[in-house]
């Protein structure tokens, strides 16, 4: 069953390549969704698939890339849609 799980990451974030991680991992998942940058400095997630990828994508967001500081995560739980066709960087 598919599950969506809508995410927030703190800390140092941006400008360490951390959605473009993000886009790799979730690809290698086979989740789909989108991640992108928020005014605050924090980064936005959506991603929607299979229960055990979503909690490895969760724990992978905990960590980030190298370069990354990652300060706090926040995440729920949302009904699955099955809008996206692919997972996708976001302006």
């Amino acid at each position: 069953m598919r599950k969506r799980l809508h995410i927030w990451v703190a800390g140092r974030v941006q400008g360490v390549f951390y959605r473009a991680h993000t886009v790799e991992i979730a690809l290698s998942f086979k989740l789909t969704g989108w991640v992108r940058n928020l005014p605050d400095g924090r980064v936005e997630i959506v991603a929607e698939g299979e229960e055990q990828s979503l909690q490895k994508l969760l724990a992978w967001c905990r960590k980030g890339p190298p370069l990354a500081q990652v300060a706090g995560v926040e995440s729920r739980e949302e009904p699955a849609t099955g809008e996206f066709e692919q997972f996708a960087l976001r302006a």
